[in-house]
């Protein structure tokens, strides 16, 4: 093990799967999709999406600051502290300076804009609430962990569009490495259920308008993808110093050994269609984590199911392994949870590589034949493995990769 990875000791998911990292995992397992109609968006081309089931806000996290936050900042201190509780941590008793947060974010809260924008064209300035800014600026989702949590030290919001997640827990990691932080609460949370949001992928041509079979509507390589379904989620992983996760006597879940990011320089949305970013972002990744590609057993693919996306990706690994390894797809599961994406898909990699097995890709009925990968569908596949990554891309070029190994 290089002295430059860091332990992963704990996990936090919301996701349209399941309330919990358990909960999510066995949903995955199943391989069923959460797409359904949503009120929220009723009346437009794209009129459902991946939710998270109703939680009691006020129940688990008080009336008042329930209030106070937006759905993508209460995902994130949710996750945040199921991730804390599952490394068997306590926040009274740690040295909260040594402790820090990064989260990925890729937007501010629309739902929030709406409603205040409309109040002001309205005229009516004087109804609008005095926590419109802080409800609804990205950092928050960071703050509001770090105050509930007492983590005195860097407390960050990355925002990398859709690769928000992966880039933060790129981040985080060379906290630790660089001795800054002791812990760092590392992942993304967001929502994408608002009509604005929802109109503007539509307007882009982004959305699938599988209007008449939800369920079916995110299909990953598929040869009748149209697009993505919006989701919303949050998920926070525990990295740690391994040193300091031996001395608390703590098995981590996972490594995380290396990352990488790099830019397309190609198009303000539409990905390189050889993916040359997201390959170098790989190997960047591989290099720092000191493994080849034939030391990779497992791809988490970005898997959106549009027509530009998937086969750049899949050019992507092919320029990397030649022979990619087994591909799963999680948002043919959840949708696409924007800055949430790329650490619930972390997050189900370091629970892959404890379980030896890969989740099915849902809605993949018939694969795209100008796509050649293998990609695991239909049933959960055993394997045996010792390394595995998982990628991101978002508009403005943006790619991130996690480098994660065997406990």
């Amino acid at each position: 093990m290089s002295g430059r990875t860091v332990a992963v000791t704990g996990l936090g998911l919301i996701t349209p799967a399941g309330f919990g990292a358990e909960a999510t995992w066995r949903h995955f397992l199943g391989g069923g999709p959460t797409a359904r109609p949503d009120l929220t968006l009723a009346g437009l081309n794209a009129d459902f999406c991946c939710a998270v089931d109703p939680y009691d806000a006020p129940g688990l996290l008080g009336g008042r600051l329930a209030r106070r936050l937006d759905p993508f900042a209460q995902l994130a201190l949710l996750a945040a502290r199921e991730a804390v509780a599952d490394a068997r941590l306590d926040p009274a008793g740690w040295d909260g300076a040594r402790v820090g947060v990064v989260l990925g974010v890729s937007a501010t809260s629309v739902t929030t804009h709406q409603v205040e924008y409309a109040r002001l064209e309205q005229g009516r300035a004087d109804r609008i609430s005095p926590l419109m800014l802080p409800r609804s600026i990205p950092n928050m989702a960071a703050g509001e962990v770090s105050l509930d949590l007492g983590a005195l030290g860097p407390s960050l919001v990355v925002s990398t569009a859709c690769a928000s997640g992966t880039s933060a827990l790129g981040l985080a990691c060379d906290l630790l490495r660089a001795g800054t932080c002791d812990l760092v609460l590392a992942g993304g949370a967001d929502s994408g259920r608002s009509r604005m949001v929802a109109t503007a992928f539509d307007r882009l041509g982004a959305l699938s308008r599988r209007r008449h079979d939800p369920a079916g509507a995110s299909r990953p390589f598929d040869a009748d993808r149209d697009g993505f379904v919006l989701g919303e989620g949050a998920g926070v992983l525990v990295l740690e110093r391994v040193e300091h996760a031996r001395a608390r006597g703590v098995r981590p879940r996972a490594h995380l050994a290396g990352h990488g990011s790099a830019a397309d320089a190609y198009h303000f949305t539409a990905p390189h269609p050889d993916g040359d970013g997201l390959a170098r972002a790989l190997d960047t990744a591989l290099a720092d984590a000191g493994l080849a590609p034939y030391e990779i057993g497992h791809v988490n693919a970005h898997g959106t199911g549009t027509a530009l996306n998937d086969p750049a990706e899949a050019a992507a690994l092919r320029q990397v392994f030649r022979r990619p390894p087994p591909v799963t797809a999680n948002k043919s599961v959840i949708g696409h949870t924007m800055g949430a994406a790329g650490a619930i898909e972390a997050a189900l990699t370091v629970l892959t590589l404890q379980h030896q097995l890969i989740p099915p890709t849902a809605n993949l009925d018939r694969m795209d034949e100008a796509i050649d990968l293998d990609v695991v569908t239909k049933v959960p596949r055993p394997v045996a493995l010792q390394a595995a990554v998982s990628v991101s891309s978002g508009f403005g070029g943006q790619n991130a990769v996690v480098v994660l190994t065997a406990a």
